[in-house]
């Protein structure tokens, strides 16, 4: 099996830019990057990325500010501040150089066993997995495994099975070659078990269970929150306001919302915060933002100052700063309202 795949992703693999060459910086970013989000997706920001931070002095050397601005609209911007903060560690305590154990990587900020084991397979060539949700789909496949691939215990299975595959094996192809099979072949559904490398071992294709598996059950208690969410004008200046560290949307910023009922009562708690009136304008939209485990409802009104207040800027100077997904679409939603 192990044979079959690695001379299928060798005459296959995907042509990405993060596979031009072995340097785990490189390697690093893409993975971060390609968490939660496509490869499609990717390219062009892991370009520009590498472009404006070609290492890691670069990058640590950076403001939290300038790096969320390069990210800006992959979302999930922990990563983002994340990667900022390993990039300091590893210029302090490594010198610059990109860890080469496996633990020392997997004690860097934002990265699990699945991205340690990635860095340390393809940069390295060191025999470790790197078990996400594609390998786990393959194994649980190929081996016929029925239990629920989302508990941990099952993970922490699949994880040694994967263990075994690799030994004596090129594990930097095999952890490739698992991730382009899942990704083009081994698909969630549908999969094309004719086209398969590994097909004539897999279980499931053997049992005509491969539309049934892998069972694949999360428990996630999704929370829905609705707000008036304000656009606050003084002439040509918008009022902003920047999160706090430490929550959602962290350091990122956007207009001014109250978990209320109606703009009249966002007026009295905008009133009550920052001893200003405000008028109210016009209903612009009502948008709704899905984030992984909760929904934001943002019912967007125009409201104006009566004079300019601190934090105000200009359209240009918004195009500087990093501002959330969901207040870029708040934004978007205003500026084709005319």
């Amino acid at each position: 099996m192990q044979k079959e795949l690695i001379k299928w992703y060798q005459e296959n693999k995907r042509d990405f830019p993060w596979r031009k060459d072995q340097d785990p910086y490189h390697i690093w970013i893409s993975e971060i990057m390609l968490q939660q989000t496509t490869t499609e997706t990717v390219i062009p920001y892991y370009n520009r990325f590498l472009k404006n931070f070609p290492n890691v002095e670069a990058l640590a050397s950076a403001s939290l500010e300038e790096v969320y601005k390069m990210w800006e609209g992959l979302g999930y911007y922990r990563r983002a501040k994340h990667i900022h903060e390993s990039a300091q560690i590893i210029l302090e305590k490594y010198q610059g150089v990109f860890p080469y154990e496996y633990d020392a990587i997997l004690s860097l900020k934002g990265i699990g066993e699945y991205t340690a084991g990635a860095i340390s397979s393809i940069a390295y060539g060191k025999q470790v997995p790197a078990v996400d949700g594609n390998v786990l789909r393959i194994i649980s496949r190929y081996y016929l495994i029925k239990e629920n691939i989302a508990e941990t215990k099952v993970q922490k299975k699949i994880y040694q099975i994967v263990q075994e595959l690799i030994l004596n094996h090129d594990a930097s192809a095999f952890n490739q070659g698992m991730m382009d099979l899942g990704a083009t072949i081994c698909k969630p559904v549908h999969p094309l078990c004719l086209e398969c490398p590994i097909q004539k071992g897999c279980l499931a294709f053997k049992k005509k269970q491969m539309d049934v598996l892998p069972i694949n059950i999360k428990k996630i208690k999704k929370q829905e929150i609705s707000y008036i969410t304000g656009i606050i004008t003084y002439q040509n200046k918008y009022l902003l306001i920047q999160n706090p560290p430490g929550g959602l949307l962290e350091n990122l910023y956007g207009f001014v919302q109250y978990d209320e009922e109606s703009p009249y009562s966002f007026i009295s708690s905008f009133q009550e915060e920052y001893q200003q009136n405000i008028m109210i304008q016009a209903h612009i939209k009502d948008i709704k933002h899905v984030f992984s485990h909760r929904t934001w409802r943002m019912h967007v009104y125009h409201f104006v100052l009566d004079k300019e207040i601190e934090n105000m800027y200009t359209l240009e100077e918004i195009n500087q700063l990093p501002l959330s997904t969901a207040h870029m679409k708040v934004l978007k939603a205003y500026l084709s309202s005319f």
